[in-house]
């Protein structure tokens, strides 16, 4: 009996890097249904076509993430099958990507083979490590993790994302609709949990863990 194919969905702001990898795909028993090179196009893409698996950047060109576009997949359609393929390979993303409801987290550099594997193991709802990147995560575990994904509520790391991108206490409180005192306590509660406190210090730690792009 044939396989009913696999459908995919490439979001990557590279054309080359998404050609290549369409081809590599198109072989191997999957279909390339969509492409997407912004982060719009991707929101906008993914809800049209619906595809069984997205292979979505980290990074784009533009403010949002490929970790801000995942969020928002899920928001809509919580048993979407997403598949990280970036160049940045940092402890924090790697973690931030699985926690958020990642099945695989593929490094850029890997033989479409591996891709492939990936692709099908979030296609059976499963998670799929790299060697490499498991032996990290294992790593990151018995080491102990001090990234503010890890130490911040999501209410919190939403403020802390904020203050690094260098909105005052006031413009955050009004995003928020919250009060300024409210917003003043919690981001000095977050400098004293995180222990940064200089602005500039602020920004590179959160470019640092990937929750905002240099």
């Amino acid at each position: 009996m044939k396989r009913n194919r696999i459908r995919i969905m490439l979001a990557d702001d590279h054309p080359v890097v998404m050609r290549g990898f369409a081809m590599s795909l198109e072989g191997q028993d999957m279909e390339v249904v969509a492409q997407a090179r912004t982060p719009e196009e991707a929101l906008e893409q993914h809800a049209a076509v619906q595809p069984d698996v997205l292979i979505l950047d980290i990074r784009f060109g533009g403010q949002l993430t490929g970790l801000d576009i995942a969020r928002q997949v899920f928001e809509q359609s919580p048993a979407a099958r997403i598949v990280f393929l970036s160049q940045f390979d940092q402890d924090s993303l790697i973690k931030e990507a699985y926690r958020i409801g990642a099945r695989a987290f593929i490094t850029k550099d890997c033989d479409p083979e591996e891709l492939a594997a990936a692709v099908r193991r979030a296609h059976e709802g499963e998670l799929y490590f790299m060697p490499a990147i498991a032996e990290r995560l294992a790593s990151l575990s018995v080491r102990g993790d001090a990234s503010p994904q890890s130490l911040l509520d999501e209410r919190s790391l939403e403020i802390f994302r904020m203050m690094a991108e260098g909105l005052t206490n006031a413009e955050i409180a009004e995003q928020l609709d919250v009060s300024s005192k409210t917003i003043s306590n919690t981001s000095q509660a977050i400098k004293d949990k995180l222990g940064v406190f200089r602005a500039a210090d602020i920004t590179r730690l959160a470019v640092r863990h990937g929750l905002i792009q240099p």
